[in-house]
């Protein structure tokens, strides 16, 4: 079942229909302020409201091509993110993925290949237990899971639209501008007045387990409705907007995702890179322009050392493009190195954060002689474990579409 060549174009095309000039003020302006107000939205873009809800409503029945949800203040709630990479050993791969599970605390594990041949895999970790995960970490090497496995800590994260003041809506075409996206960054940005502040570390606020249930609801959709809410819970409707009124003033809310895709899936691949730069003034200088280059999604700042993580999503064909910017940043002094992760987007495997293991009173859960007896249970039995866990299933392109 090899698609044809119109079905292949078919579905390029369809990504770039739902890129036109409406499409993309409504993109901008729920970036701005929020997925949920759609009469806001509607203002403020000129666009009669009716339209506005017809274009989200049909948004969200396209085929995973635009999603919304809220980012959580990770911080706030008392939890740390960390971004781990594991080179599992050879025949032990789905083994040492079980073993990054056991804790609970993960969000998202991806096959990667590049830097590391393995997993790629974001936490989010109780902050008094980041060293009883680095130890539980540090079991795979010796038990023989793993040949390395490396933790970074990372700041919150902070996600953009792309830039379509770089996209033609009405010719369906991006424009990679790779001379001048090199000349802004290797400009001297790093004088008094330029460098960005850096990242507060926010208080733990006060929470229960209520709000940390209306938080996970909106970090898988954004656009929840507060009668959802309201059923839930069996409290009135003005009740519920209380309690979402007050996550948003306490602070739990990092950011509005306004997940699209803006080149079909069919041409692109999904890339982790992270920057290396000499100082941590210029790396808050480069951090502002990230925000401006189309193809990057999301960046973190990596806690400790001077380096950005960035999620880069890129037409094929131009990868090559921005190795070679890489490459020309580092020869110039702008970076000290760059690494770059390919993830597989057919293999994500995600939750949300570990809300089920807060207890009101107690705080969160958090028992490493647990998670060590499970991850020797897996090891015992280790054949059976595996037959299991998943049957070779070879993957064509035909089941991709």
């Amino acid at each position: 079942m090899i698609p044809t060549a119109d079905e292949y174009f078919r579905k390029i095309h369809q990504t770039l229909v739902l890129l036109d000039a409406n499409n993309i003020r409504i993109f901008r302006s729920m970036k701005k302020h929020g997925p949920r107000n759609l009469q806001l939205i509607a203002r403020d873009t000129g666009i009669p409201y009716p339209t506005v809800f017809a274009r989200v409503s049909r948004l969200e029945k396209g085929g995973g091509i635009f999603h919304a949800w809220a980012n959580p203040n990770h911080s706030r709630i008392g939890l740390s993110r960390a971004m781990v990479l594991v080179n599992p050993t050879p025949g032990k791969d789905l083994l040492a993925r079980e073993a990054l599970r056991i804790p609970g605390y993960w969000i998202r594990i991806i096959r990667s290949m590049g830097e590391c041949n393995g997993y790629y895999s974001i936490h989010a970790v109780p902050t008094s237990n980041t060293r009883e995960f680095e130890q539980y970490l540090e079991q795979f090497v010796p038990l023989g899971l793993a040949s390395s496995v490396r933790v970074y800590w990372m700041e919150e994260q902070n996600s953009t639209i792309s830039n379509f003041d770089y996209y033609d809506s009405e010719k369906g075409k991006w424009r990679f501008e790779w001379n001048d996206w090199l000349s802004t960054l290797s400009e001297d940005s790093t004088k008094p007045g330029k460098v960005a502040p850096p990242e507060n570390r926010s208080t733990v606020a006060s929470f229960d387990k209520k709000d940390l249930i209306i938080l996970k609801e909106l970090n898988k959709d954004a656009r929840i409705k507060l009668a959802d809410f309201a059923r839930m819970f069996k409290i009135t409707l003005p009740a519920a907007k209380y309690r979402f009124d007050r996550i948003k003033e306490k602070g739990l809310i990092s950011e509005y995702v306004i997940d699209l895709v803006p080149y079909s899936p069919l041409i692109s691949d999904m890339y982790e890179v992270r920057l290396d730069f000499k100082t941590e003034s210029q790396m808050l200088a480069k951090r502002t322009i990230l925000n401006k280059i189309p193809f990057i999604l999301h960046h973190s700042l990596i806690r400790g050392i001077n380096s950005i993580t960035t999620r880069v999503y890129l037409p094929r064909g131009e990868m090559n493009n921005l190795i070679t910017l890489l490459s020309t940043l580092v020869r110039r002094g702008v970076l000290n190195n760059y690494t770059s992760l390919w993830l597989d987007p057919m293999t994500i495997t995600s939750q949300t954060f570990s809300y089920e293991y807060w207890q009101d009173g107690k705080g969160w859960q958090y028992n490493n002689g647990d998670y060590n007896e499970q991850l020797q249970n897996i090891l015992s039995t280790s054949e059976k474990a595996l037959r299991d866990l998943a049957a070779f299933q070879p993957m064509s392109i035909a089941t991709m579409l």
